[in-house]
């Protein structure tokens, strides 16, 4: 059963006034499962307002009181973990356990960011004997989170926690095509025992959402998960306020695999790496870079692979890859294709959306990528894997490089050697050897270049949502 989105405001579910169709969507069917809340400039003032209201008492709430309600959220994730991940997978098309994956991590970041809000450590610095001074940590403010649909959970855990961490208060906009769990999860928080208005949440029309934020003087910190283009549109409107942006954006994660290799098991990471959340992943492996000794044979391995992967409803024991997310994904799909074949690439498996209900597209394999086609050059954001090879590792390392982003990158090798040249060649916020694990709760995120800045997660995800003060006693 799918339960209707309202806007949460001040702790309170509001009806809005506006609803709007065909944007909360089953993807692997096409049919609505609700329509969306709408919310007008007046809900989102209201939100600001409740928000900056509950500022004061939030900020002075005890860092040990605030660490509970944090764990005890996380605990309410886990036992309510069946119910998020079947909205999740509804909503966003995602196979059911990957589902309960992320609620799981969610949970996780929830639990990291409980220890962090005992931590917000200060520090004497030494003086003259009749004088004191010290450096105090304080919450920013006020915090406007922006998440995707990808990941709608996890990605505005990574923003909410550390931000209720360090005591601020927090208006959420999560994604409009998946608004029943990011609600959900706010229900934990509220249940866990959050004041009303520390948390609010609101839908509606991005841009005029966005506007409405970075405008508002309450705003202090503003913390988004989306695309580069928007990433550099709200960057624009935060310069008038001078607000703390946190920007984690697009990524084409390239991969580097050695002639090295142990072929079964590099496979193996490989194909789980490039089709989890049916590519639909800003860290995900796109641009494989393939040493020419062994490139043929893990072309043909890849795309055996990729034949073989099940797709299908994620509710369905059975799917191995899930829908594309939204309408728009398969014929943007179908285009960088075509252009890659009419660049000179060979489709090795797939190529194609698959006809019927639901917006479902092969797990396809193009290989001989030239590097001027488009998907060489624009993320994917579906299960589309590239295949080029090379000769030697400094012109794999500057093929890697020659994009803007840098948010992930890979490398498959068995020596340590090659890994650590590797590593300081790959020009990317996150590197991964012999893994397509980018991210954990106490593990620092984010990118470079076009792939944004600032951080989420371990010891640093608090940092942006603090401010440094000098306090010097005479």
């Amino acid at each position: 059963m799918y339960i209707k989105p309202s806007l949460l405001i001040g702790g309170t579910e509001r009806e809005a006034r506006e609803h709007g169709d065909d944007i909360v969507v089953n993807p692997a069917t096409g049919v609505q499962l609700a329509a969306l809340p709408i919310a007008d400039a007046g809900d989102i003032s209201d939100a600001i307002a409740a928000a900056s209201t509950a500022f004061p008492g939030w900020s002075e709430t005890a860092p040990v009181q605030r660490a509970r309600v944090l764990a005890d959220a996380a605990a309410l994730l886990r036992a309510r973990a069946d119910d998020l991940a079947r909205m999740l997978t509804l909503e966003n098309g995602k196979l059911l356990a990957e589902a309960k994956g992320e609620i799981g991590a969610a949970a996780d970041v929830f639990d990291w960011f409980s220890g962090e809000a005992r931590r917000g450590y200060g520090r004497v610095i030494p003086s003259a004997a009749d004088t004191r001074m010290l450096a105090i940590r304080e919450p920013v403010g006020v915090v406007a989170t922006l998440s995707p649909w990808n990941f709608p959970v996890i990605t505005a855990a990574k923003k909410i926690a550390p931000a209720l961490a360090a005591g601020c208060t927090v208006v959420m906009k999560p994604a409009e095509e998946t608004p029943g769990a990011a609600l959900a999860m706010a229900r934990c928080l509220l249940d866990a025992g959050l004041p009303a208005g520390a948390l609010n949440v609101v839908f509606g029309r991005p841009a005029d959402i966005s506007s409405q934020l970075m405008a508002a003087p309450e705003i202090a910190k503003v913390s988004f998960t989306g695309s580069t283009p928007v990433g550099r549109h709200l960057a624009r409107l935060a310069a008038d306020g001078l607000k703390r942006l946190t920007m984690e954006l697009g990524g084409h994660a390239p991969v580097i695999v050695m002639d090295d290799i142990d072929m079964d098991r590099a496979l193996d990471l490989a194909v789980a790496g490039k089709f989890r959340n049916a590519g639909q992943v800003c860290t995900s492996a796109t641009r494989f870079f393939v040493h020419g000794k062994v490139y043929d044979k893990f072309v043909a391995g890849f795309a055996d692979r990729a034949r073989s992967i099940r797709v299908g409803d994620g509710l369905d024991p059975q799917t191995q890859m899930g829908p594309l997310a939204n309408r728009r994904r398969p014929p943007a799909l179908e285009r960088l294709v075509e252009d890659a074949v009419a660049c000179g690439a060979e489709v090795v498996a797939g190529g194609a959306r698959i006809e019927g209900q639901g917006f479902f597209f092969q797990p396809t394999v193009l290989a001989g990528v030239p590097a001027n086609a488009a998907a060489m050059q624009e993320e994917p954001f579906g299960p589309l894997a590239l295949m080029v090879p090379f000769r030697e590792l400094d012109e794999a390392l500057d093929a890697a490089n020659s994009v803007p982003y840098g948010l992930a990158a890979y490398a498959l090798t068995e020596s340590s050697r090659n890994a650590r040249r590797i590593a300081r060649g790959l020009k990317s916020g996150v590197v991964g050897i012999n893994t397509f694990a980018a991210s954990s709760a106490e593990t620092p995120f984010g990118g470079i270049r076009d792939s944004g800045y600032g951080l989420e997660g371990g010891i640093e995800g608090m940092e942006a949502y603090l401010v440094t003060k000098f306090v010097h006693e005479h």
